[in-house]
């Protein structure tokens, strides 16, 4: 019988003694190609028959582009999991994944406490103004001529939360530290327990109430754009905003118009609509915080995702199901 095979698109970069132990169950391969083409065409060839498991890397996209319908049904006839190294997920079409009867899993409880960590961060720093003054530093003013606007405290604000699922929670717990009034806004009402007393609110009712928005949505083709225009325009002036999701769901041409106009009066961004371009509105405003994508760049958090996700390449080999699977299949 042919031993089954297991495909690494990308690198463990620490869990390495997890990753050697599945020798036992599988063989470990990696693809020859280093092009998104040549990947294809390897997958065309039949060079990657037998393999059951993908384990996926976010850096991996490098060389297989995203995992949409084309290359999705290169795959092999014997692929029946994806394992993604990330929470979040949208470089892989599950739609066209579920069609083809593959089962797509993440890490989602790996990166709820870092992510969650320069969320704060963000907004403590967005609140403050800190920006403009760390540059000025930088440059021998001081805190820079004239000196930035009065910052605000983050005791008694209203903290809108869109998007409540473990990083969101996560956060909610934080921002109470801070004694902050904290509302969210879900595709769901959660159970009174899982919501910790946190109030649901609808959509527009959570833009107009909120001192402060974080976004805490997975992209998907519902939440593209989900911060725009029309948006904005229901947000209090003066109001500051947070994104560690995905870029996309911010629309950053009408964001950079509402920081301009003074209706938005700072922003912390982890995520980049088409990063690693950042649009050069968001870098020529002083008001603007921007890290280059880090909620999630710690040892420990690193360390936590790659094994979840072994965990869940284990699984598939010794029981023939993941451990958890991506929202939109878990009623499959």
């Amino acid at each position: 019988m042919t031993k089954r095979k297991v495909l690494l698109l990308g690198e463990i970069e620490h869990a390495h003694e997890s990753w050697t132990s599945l020798s036992s169950l599988a063989e470990l391969i990696s693809p020859q190609s280093r092009t998104r083409a040549e990947f294809l065409d390897e997958c065309k060839d039949g060079q990657l028959e037998g393999v059951v498991v993908v384990y996926r890397t976010f850096a991996s996209v490098d060389i297989t582009g995203r995992f949409d319908e084309e290359l999705i049904e290169c795959l092999p006839q014997s692929l029946k999991f994806i394992c993604h190294n990330g929470a979040g997920y949208d470089q892989v079409d599950v739609h066209v994944c579920t069609a083809r009867g593959i089962k797509v899993s993440n890490t989602p409880n790996a990166v709820d406490d870092s992510t969650a960590d320069v969320n704060m961060f963000l907004i403590l720093g967005a609140l403050r103004n800190f920006n403009t003054s760390m540059t000025a530093l930088r440059e021998g003013k001081w805190r820079g001529c004239p000196p930035p606007p009065l910052g605000r405290d983050p005791e008694g604000k209203t903290l809108g939360i869109l998007g409540m699922g473990g990083i969101g929670r996560n956060l909610k717990k934080k921002a109470e530290a801070f004694s902050m009034r904290v509302v969210y806004h879900n595709r769901k009402k959660l159970p009174d327990e899982m919501a910790g007393g946190a109030e649901y609110v609808g959509f527009e009712e959570l833009l107009g109430m909120s001192d402060v928005i974080s976004l805490n949505l997975p992209l998907n083709n519902h939440t593209r754009h989900k911060i725009s225009t029309h948006e904005f325009s229901l947000m209090k002036r003066g109001v500051v905003l947070v994104n560690t999701a995905r870029g996309a769901v911010i629309d950053e041409a009408a964001l950079v118009s509402a920081l301009n106009s003074g209706h938005v009066a700072s922003v912390g961004l982890d995520v980049y609509e088409d990063e690693p371009k950042i649009h050069p509105g968001l870098i020529a405003n002083p008001h603007v915080m921007l890290v280059p994508h880090m909620g999630t760049w710690t040892v420990e958090t690193q360390t936590a995702m790659e094994e979840w996700n072994i965990g869940n390449v284990r699984s598939v080999l010794e029981t023939g199901a993941l451990r958890n699977v991506v929202p939109e299949q878990v009623d499959l």
